[in-house]
């Protein structure tokens, strides 16, 4: 009985998290006329005609790099144990 009324009270606890985080990270709609209220000139693009191109190129090299090294590493791992 007190499994029970244990998980119970686990999965409340995680649907009341679940709950109050989405209604809480919610966002009022953008002020009408672009981001600068007014009719800015960043106009109605999302981000505020921010590049992304190059963030992106380094993010994708940084996780081949540590993706090449797990690998490397998963490979001298098993080549001791064979030997």
């Amino acid at each position: 009985m007190k499994r029970i009324i244990n998980n119970l009270l686990k999965a409340f606890a995680i649907l009341l998290l679940a709950g109050t985080t989405y209604t809480v990270s919610a966002q009022p709609p953008p002020p009408p006329g672009g981001a600068g209220g007014a009719g800015g000139s960043q106009g109605d693009k999302l981000g505020g005609n921010a590049p992304v191109g190059g963030g992106m190129l380094i993010l994708l090299g940084l996780g081949l790099a540590y993706g090449g090294k797990k690998l490397y590493d998963l490979r001298e791992e098993t080549k001791g144990e064979i030997i």
